[in-house]
């Protein structure tokens, strides 16, 4: 039995175990370009399936970690997650067929959805409520930093050997972690408080989580805010390297960018006791929807000289970013208060449900990008609307 962490030290914990599903995500986006011409795909747009397929394993991933943890305990789950994306990630190293490799990217995603499920779970096993949220938001501000830094290693690593080393960096990351939650992180679920798993347990969980308003909504708007992310994500090589014209410095913007995700986190650990989930997530929304759909207006009007395209663009990234990432701790945490009793299941829930619809709709919106920001801007926008509108609709306590 490991020590009893103190918050620092929990928090830095929690906030290395997110962190690896961002580096097995960002990391990668600077290779794209390299992936398209090393196995020849006949469009370039098909490279985003190395991010998309292995988002996808994340969330289907945790159907099976959360009410895994729930009957076996927390730390033997995450661990078995991160083996399992530790074996699949030396499968994507040695393979020469884009099949294969999207195959061990969906088992990577698959592997390392435990610590997204299992990590928001063990949370809640120690916090609830605002407090929770706080937590949250404070392992974001350091997990923030994973995705600023995450596209100049890949960049770097890619430049000095090549784009399959990549996964050997997120490989040692993974052990970082693995090692440091077995030694000092001890168990937070009791025996006694462990919930078999069995057909009807889960079906309770489903029943439990689908039929409360509070955790449908919050889920439901969680993912639409998660697609406009990882359409961003898919897209933003892209971007930078095709319409902008910036390919060699996109490492560089995008740890800018990522940037005002850590300020985020860092203004919503101070408010959100004070103000609250709701009214944040809701400002939160709106903000992104005003600001997305004032870029393509000045797009559409040819309004922006093509000098301060690159400019303009960095600094609406970095507002999409602030005001995205404001909203999941505090969503996420919207969603788990009313079912912490069935924690780990509602989380693998919560997190599958939301990356699956994410997935659905990012891959359409991924495969539209035609040489300019417009595509994504304007998703951008129609999400965010469509998500405040949803949130002006939840709860302000629990059922």
């Amino acid at each position: 039995m490991g020590k009893k962490l103190a918050l620092p030290e929990f928090v830095a914990l929690i906030a290395l175990l997110f962190a690896l599903i961002a580096l097995g995500t960002d990391a990668m986006l600077p290779a794209l370009g390299l992936i398209a011409n090393d196995f020849q795909l006949p469009d370039s747009n098909q490279a985003q399936l190395v991010i998309t397929v292995f988002v996808l394993g994340t969330g289907l991933g945790q159907l099976v970690a959360g009410p895994l943890s729930d009957a076996f305990g927390r730390k033997t789950v995450l661990g078995g997650g991160i083996l399992l994306f530790f074996v699949a990630s030396i499968f994507s190293i040695t393979t020469d067929d884009f099949t294969t490799l999207l195959m061990t990217r969906f088992i990577q995603g698959l592997g390392i959805s435990s610590p997204r499920a299992v990590g928001i779970a063990l949370v809640r096993d120690i916090y609830k409520g605002r407090q929770m949220a706080r937590v949250m938001s404070l392992a974001m501000m350091i997990f923030v930093v994973a995705p600023a830094i995450a596209p100049l290693i890949g960049q770097t690593v890619m430049l000095t050997f090549n784009w399959r080393m990549i996964f050997v960096v997120i490989m040692g990351f993974s052990l970082v972690s693995f090692l440091w939650l077995f030694i000092r992180q001890e168990e937070t679920l009791a025996i006694e408080n462990r919930r078999p798993f069995r057909f009807e347990t889960i079906w309770q969980g489903y029943l439990e989580v689908f039929t409360n308003k509070r955790v449908m909504i919050s889920m439901l708007t969680v993912s639409l805010v998660y697609a406009t992310l990882f359409s961003y994500l898919s897209m933003a090589q892209q971007n930078f390297a095709i319409w902008l014209d910036s390919e060699a410095r996109f490492p560089l913007y995008f740890g800018i960018i990522s940037i005002f995700g850590a300020v985020s986190n860092a203004v919503n650990a101070r408010y959100v006791e004070r103000v609250g989930m709701w009214l944040i997530s809701t400002i939160a929304l709106l903000s992104n929807a005003i600001i997305a759909l004032a870029f393509a207006f000045l797009i559409w009007q040819n309004i922006l000289p093509d000098h301060l395209m690159l400019p303009a663009f960095i600094i609406w990234s970095g507002l999409f970013f602030f005001f995205n990432v404001m909203c999941f701790g505090n969503l996420n945490s919207l969603a788990m208060e009313p079912v912490g009793h069935i924690a780990g299941l509602a989380a693998s829930i919560i997190g599958s449900t939301a990356t699956a619809i994410c997935v659905f709709i990012a891959i359409p919106i991924g495969m539209m990008f035609n040489g300019t920001g417009m595509p994504l801007i304007l998703s951008t926008a129609i999400l965010c609307s469509i998500s405040l509108i949803i949130n002006l609709f939840n709860p302000r306590s629990v059922d």
